[in-house]
């Protein structure tokens, strides 16, 4: 029962409602520096449990890093600038405490109980032990050697053995397929500069969570984490872990290792969610009806009944990254054929409906009776607390789960067994004594699996691409459309994002203002529904599906609950494929688009960014006013649409569709849109000639402000300078850049100061921007053009480039939380011709971008005697 005691319990026990115990609701501060401190004020026993928190696990190591971790693990209970070789043991002992640390593949975590009136002893021995370690390098080699010794004892374990085959099969060249000991070659390396800039990387105050249990006074404890930890200082961004792509199919499903071993060890293993997965609760009850107790599926089938294995047991093992639904089972050699061929026939056919009702609800108050444990200590409700703080789950997290557990049904189970339990992505690790190798072989375990359980044939999954970083599957169509498959359990929700290449780029300059009618229109009623029944029938199921013109793109969305997708994806269909563009209707769309107009030509800012692009980029596409002139807008008549929504139709599209969703569906969708648009045309970006008047000027009467734009150009998105160019409009914009804090809070200018970066593939500009009084706009303009030559002189000041890059950072993940967000994201990058995670290689490529580097940038680019100036004045 070993995975069973060591996930399950885990995974259900750290769930318990508080409401038994005499424990206070977690209190969580965040310190100025980004360390989150949690006190747990319990009076139940004159003790206090310190736990450390770090995000320092293995999966974070590069390859030659494997081991450094667990190595500096053993390494901060050496000697310290406070303390000598073995006083950090003995002055926590000394005091009637202990102290431990574990490392994990995520994590590791510094553990120190002792009574209550010593919980400051315990903070600053924490403290002490890591930030104060001396790593001497005589105690270091003495250290390698102990743990070049752990590595031998685990290779002769066979439990740890057969763990790391199943790592090798399912994450090849990840993190999480290398052991969290490390390799000989690598630990035998290591130097005391590799452990102290691992720390330096790796233990950054916004990195870890303290926690202190127990007899203590929150305020007192925050005060002297303050005291202790506040000096640390972040100086690197730290991004979220990317979760690990779900493989399509494994390239290698087998491996058997012989060994002196008594007994063959089976390890089945299927790759499933990391933690957070809407499926958790479900994986962990499945686990429990397979193989959880004597009363569990499996046991009775192979132990009892049949009598083939000495053990069996079963675990949903979560990670932060990715996570495995694992079997275990012991016996002999020659059972193996039995047990192999039976346990894959039930995993074949097995369903919801494979579970009685009376099985499910005994399950779920086992794991109910079981929650209890992890709070009858101080040690475990520290544990079971920072554990969901550390792991992000919402404060709600633990009564969340509880309630999940309570509502698996048949249907849930059948659900996660279909996502989880394919024989593509099946794996087998075993360990088979050596006198019995002609009995046992990776040939006979194959050929089973090939016969009772066999893998989909080729041709039902060529069209699947191979998954990216992003997890997603990428379904090439043919004829210039593709398909985005992003699945994403954790909330009952679809979003559908279709971006085509084309918009306003194949209009005419006399038809500018058609592409965004088109799509105003495109949702006003189809072939079978009025506009109304549309718009009821998507109110009914929560729904929305919307479109949108762009300068060289026009895109169609969609997002709605998953229980409603049947429905939402022939509504979907039917309104890209007929669209009614009813005479009515269009008459309704052109008043408000005239209206809009009207609008904007009213408000300064609107005026001037419909007037900026034509003044830049004259009759190209780049130059069109994107709601139109309302000359041209108040002849489009229904058969201009249509014709419009005819060309739009024949560009090349890329859907992205992230979410909960039937991915057969998703595709049965794709395939009905991509017939419906007939071969795909040739789309090329245009390429946009600058204008060769470089001042402009609107007027809006009876205005107090002038608002006045400085435009500097530059290269496009294509272009290998955009990351640096990113990252130089963050050191301009916002309250701390450089334009606000000279012009508003130095001199005074104006009350709105930004700049902005805005790019086409092979063309592009950063703008300066002041709303400022016309008195002051020549000293606005002359405080521009210094802020320019002084970036292009002089290199940028370190805490700046660590704002804008910490900045960047923080804005990528902080707006791609939505589905939405990430589903469009996805079909703009692929329509582009971008690889799926090139924001993300931006924001990482900045990362890297030294100050010299910016000031060479604007040294080349911001040239205040080349820009354009364009004022809106009063």
């Amino acid at each position: 029962m070993r995975w069973r005691t060591l996930f399950f319990f885990v995974a259900v026990v750290l769930t318990l409602s508080t409401a038994a115990f005499a424990a206070d609701a977690p209190k969580v501060v965040r310190l100025q520096n980004g360390l989150t401190v949690m006190t747990i004020e319990d009076d139940r026993f004159p003790l206090a449990s310190v736990r450390l928190f770090v995000h320092a696990g293995s999966a974070y190591e590069t390859p030659k890093q494997a081991g450094l971790s667990h190595l500096l693990e053993h390494m901060v209970f050496k000697s310290t600038e406070k303390r000598p070789a073995g006083q950090v043991a003995s002055d926590i002992e000394g005091a009637g405490g202990e102290l431990n640390a574990a490392t994990s593949f995520d994590s590791t975590i510094y553990r120190v109980d002792l009574p209550a009136e010593r919980w400051r002893l315990g903070l600053d021995v924490v403290k002490d032990m890591i930030f104060g370690a001396k790593f001497d390098p005589a105690e270091l080699d003495g250290e390698k050697q102990v743990v070049l010794s752990e590595i031998a004892r685990g290779r002769d374990d066979p439990d740890s053995r057969l763990f790391q085959l199943t790592q090798g099969l399912v994450w090849p060249g990840q993190g999480y397929g290398r052991p969290v000991i490390g390799y000989p070659e690598t630990v035998s390396g290591f130097t005391d500069k590799d452990l102290r800039d691992y720390v330096a990387e790796r233990y950054q105050p916004q990195s870890m969570l303290l926690v202190v249990a127990g007899k203590v006074r929150a305020d007192e404890v925050l005060l002297e984490a303050g005291a202790l930890f506040g000096e640390l200082q972040n100086d690197r961004t730290v991004t979220p872990p990317a979760l690990y792509a779900a493989p399509v199919t494994l390239a290698k499903s087998v491996a058997v290792e012989y060994g002196q071993w008594g007994k063959v060890r089976l390890q089945v293993a299927f790759p499933m969610p990391a933690l957070r997965s809407a499926d958790e609760a479900a994986l962990d009850v499945l686990s429990g009806l397979l193989a959880g107790d004597e009363t569990s599926r499996l046991y009775r089938a192979f132990k009892y009944d049949k009598q083939l294995v000495d053990d069996i047991s079963c675990a949903a093992m979560t990670l932060e990254r990715s996570g495995l639904f694992i079997i275990d089972a012991t016996l002999d050699a020659k059972n193996v054929a039995a047990f192999w061929q039976g346990l894959l026939a039930d995993l074949a056919k097995l369903s919801g409906a494979s579970f009685s009702d009376k099985e499910i609800e005994r399950v779920k108050r086992n794991a109910e009776d079981g929650l209890f444990g992890a709070k009858e200590t101080l040690s475990g409700l520290a544990m079971k607390a920072g554990y969901f703080q550390f792991y992000g789950y919402e404060p709600g997290g633990e009564a969340n789960y509880l309630r999940a557990v309570q509502l698996v049904d048949r249907k849930s189970l059948g659900d996660v067994i279909a996502a989880a339990f394919r024989p593509e992505r099946l794996t087998v690790a075993a360990l088979v004594p050596k006198a019995d190798e002609a009995v046992v072989t990776a040939a006979s375990l194959e050929a089973t699996a090939g016969r009772v359980w066999p893998r989909p044939k080729a041709a039902e999954v060529a069209t699947v691409a191979a998954a990216d970083k992003t997890g997603a599957e990428v379904v090439s169509l043919g004829q210039g459309r593709t398909l985005v498959l992003l699945p994403d359990a954790t909330l009952p929700y679809v979003s559908i994002s279709m971006v085509y290449n084309g918009g306003d780029a194949l209009l005419a300059k006399d038809r500018q203002g058609l592409a965004e009618l088109t799509s105003s229109s495109l949702t006003s009623g189809t072939a079978k529904r009025s506009a109304n029944a549309v718009e009821d029938y998507l109110a009914d199921r929560s729904a929305s599906i919307s479109a949108a013109s762009g300068r060289d793109s026009f895109s169609v969305g969609a997002r709605f609950p998953s229980r409603f997708q049947t429905d939402l994806y022939g509504l979907f269909a039917e309104v890209l494929t007929a669209p009614a563009f009813a005479p009515v209707e269009i008459a309704r769309d052109v008043k408000d688009q005239l209206a809009a107009i009207k609008a904007k030509e009213d408000e300064p800012m609107g005026l001037a960014f419909r007037r900026i692009f034509p003044f830049l980029f004259g009759d190209s596409p780049y130059g069109y006013m994107r709601l139109g002139q309302s000359a041209f807008v108040a002849k489009f008549t229904p058969k201009d649409v249509a014709g419009f929504w005819k060309d739009q139709q024949a560009m090349p599209w890329v859907m992205a569709v992230c979410g909960d969703f039937d991915a057969a569906a998703v595709r049965r969708l794709a395939d009905t849109l991509a017939k419906a648009g007939g071969p795909a045309r040739p789309f090329a970006f245009p390429v946009p000639a600058w204008g060769q008047t470089r001042d402009g000027v609107a007027t809006l009467t009876e205005r107090n402000q002038e608002h006045l734009f400085m435009i500097f150009p530059v290269p496009g998105s294509d272009s290998p300078e955009t990351p640096a160019l990113t990252l130089l409009n963050e050191t301009l914009a916002g309250q701390s850049g450089l334009l606000f804090t000279r012009l508003r809070d130095g001199e005074n200018l104006g009350y709105s100061v930004t700049s902005f970066l805005w790019q086409s593939p092979q063309a592009g500009f950063l703008a300066f921007y002041i709303g400022t009084s016309p008195d002051k706009a020549e000293a606005a303009r002359t405080g521009f053009a210094e802020v320019a030559q002084q970036l292009g002189s002089t290199p940028l000041p370190d805490e700046l480039m660590l704002r804008a890059k910490n900045v960047m950072a923080g804005d990528y993940y902080r707006e791609r939380q939505s589905l939405k967000a990430r589903s469009s994201e996805a079909a703009n990058a692929l329509a582009r011709g971008w690889p799926l995670d090139r924001e993300r290689q931006q924001v990482e490529a900045a990362q890297q971008v030294s100050a010299e580097t910016l000031k060479e940038l604007a040294g080349k680019y911001l040239l205040p005697e080349k820009a354009y100036i364009y004022r809106v004045k009063p």
